[in-house]
């Protein structure tokens, strides 16, 4: 290993100049990233992770963004005294990024062709069938096959994992020598994540690529980094190998880290408990228009002959890849989306419910979604946002009798009634998820379905999220369908377990059973794929 790290960062202080006072996000932080090496900073949300990454790219904004103290240098080049310019020409050309959400980083406008060629003729003055060439090469080297066909699709006609081979793409136009990753694999499934890992290693192989990784999932740090920063609140708790900091952790707030991972078992609930939905044979699909007609010319089948119960008190958990149908299935059982077959909500067809009655019903049966901060208006505060329901449908009236019921409702999730004049952007992704949770549950709901509720939050969150949910569980005695493609969340909250792949449901069992002696090869597949930071990388 070369004696001169590639990036180098010292006693490195970050601060925000607001209106009324500065504050400071990251104090004194320092470390060093050799070439060909993988350094992670870990953290909770709010650590500092992310933006110290920024601070490395020079993207922070500046001049709101400050540095009361510190360095940073690349190939033993001062960034921080560094003209506009220049700071240009090395980002992208020597340094890439890959961040954590590609659909929102990509442009919804343009094609794979032209966000790749961009970077391509930015970086090498290539255009014509030369960029053509560059871009077809960018792409194979990132793992896709028929390239051709897919210069002229769009992000949204992509999945997950391929709309972040594309950012890997873009971010490797310039043939970097540092690949700062910030938060890679969050937002994907197991085995899409194991995919993208993979990718980085080979990549990182073959093109000598120094990489920057930041991330909250301890499973991915271990399997992936050779030294380990662990942050909190901006400041640097430990630094040291990865087998330093997960074999041997020193300070309190790494081991609390390390204690964070999901913990079962569910919540004890009877068996005999009646069924508070059920579904039937249930089959859901969507045409494919095309032509100026938008004729269907062919379905897509989402749900394939999908049946499932969930009683008074328990939690059936979904799992599966992307696109095999899990979230379908639970907007069906809403009757958010259109289905054949037959559900049933406490007895009740849905299928024969008039919208009248339907709306009735509606106050029963809540959803949480995946990302808080998308599902909660900017505009509302948290007073509107988590009374909106009472006053829709009339069960409390304006004043004192809807400002108790919105007080019990955050008290209920673990958050002061004084929080209700604030807005969304005021909070943390724990916090936005109970308010989220706070407005499913003042309209006391009996059947929830928790869509991805913890896939964006870091692991000491997700174990504050649900053990939240199974306390509730328990006084509420509601229902849960809770879909995630997080394996071990699952496990730690879900009585029963449906596995699904292409609309089909191919294993279920109970929760225990199907984890410990997995039958079919999908299941154990999916098993195979879960990082856990407890079992050392191969």
């Amino acid at each position: 290993m070369a004696q001169n790290p590639l990036l180098r960062v010292e006693d490195l202080s970050i601060a925000f100049q607001g209106l009324k006072e500065t504050r400071t996000v990251v104090h004194a932080a320092s470390f060093e990233a050799f070439p060909g090496q993988t350094v992670a900073l870990v953290g909770e949300s709010g650590s500092g992770k992310s933006v110290t990454a920024l601070a490395c790219m020079g993207l922070l904004p500046y001049p709101q963004a400050t540095h009361p103290t510190g360095k940073i240098f690349f190939k033993d080049q001062s960034l921080l005294t560094m003209k506009p310019r220049q700071r240009q020409t090395l980002r992208g050309r020597h340094m890439g990024m890959i961040f954590q959400e590609p659909m929102t980083s990509l442009n919804p406008v343009h094609t794979v062709e032209t966000q790749i060629g961009e970077s391509v003729g930015l970086h090498f003055g290539l255009s014509g069938e030369e960029r053509r060439a560059r871009v077809l090469e960018l792409l194979r080297l990132v793992g896709f096959d028929k390239v051709e066909s897919r210069l002229g699709a769009y992000p949204h006609q992509l999945s997950g994992g391929q709309r972040q081979r594309v950012m890997i793409a873009t971010a490797l136009a310039g043939k970097p020598e540092l690949l700062i990753a910030d938060e890679p694999t969050t937002a994907l499934d197991v085995t899409i994540q194991a995919q993208i890992l993979s990718l980085l290693k080979e990549l990182q192989k073959e093109l000598g690529l120094t990489l920057l990784l930041i991330s909250h999932d301890l499973g991915l740090v271990r399997h992936m980094a050779d030294e380990v920063v662990v942050m909190q609140d901006g400041y640097t708790r430990e630094k040291g190998s990865v087998s330093q900091i997960f074999e041997t952790p020193q300070h309190p707030y790494t081991k609390r880290l390390l204690d964070a991972e999901p913990e079962g078992p569910p919540t004890p609930f009877n068996k005999e408990n009646s069924d508070v939905m059920r579904a039937e044979s249930l089959r859901i699909s969507f045409p494919i228009q095309k032509g100026w007609l938008r004729r269907a010319t062919d379905w897509v089948h989402a749900v394939k002959d999908v049946s499932c119960r969930v009683r008074v008190g328990q939690t059936v958990g979904v799992v599966g890849e992307s696109g095999s149908g899990k979230t379908t299935l639970g907007s069906a059982l809403l009757r958010l989306t259109d289905f054949e077959g037959d559900v049933f909500f406490e007895g009740n067809a849905l299928k024969e419910l008039s919208t009248k009655e339907m709306r009735a019903l509606r106050p029963r049966m809540q959803v949480l979604f995946q990302d808080p901060f998308g599902s909660l208006s900017p505009r509302m505060s948290v007073a509107q946002i988590v009374g909106e329901g009472l006053l829709y449908h009339k069960l409390a009236k304006l004043g004192v009798q809807a400002d108790a019921l919105i007080d019990a409702a955050l008290l209920k999730v673990g958050l002061s009634p004084e929080v209700k004049w604030r807005y969304p952007h005021e909070f943390s992704g724990g916090q936005r998820q109970r308010i989220a949770l706070a407005r499913a549950l003042v309209l006391k709901p009996q059947f929830l379905v928790l869509d991805e509720p913890t896939s964006a939050l870091d692991r000491i969150l997700q174990k504050e999220v649900l053990e939240l949910l199974k306390a509730l569980q328990v006084e509420e005695q509601m229902g849960y369908l809770f879909i995630s493609h997080d394996l071990k969340v699952v496990r730690a909250i879900s009585h029963h377990v449906l596995v699904m792949k292409d609309g089909e449901v191919v294993e279920e069992g109970p929760a225990e059973n199907l984890f410990e002696n997995p039958q079919h090869p999908y299941t154990k597949r999916l098993l195979a794929a879960s990082l856990d930071w407890r079992r050392a990388p191969c």
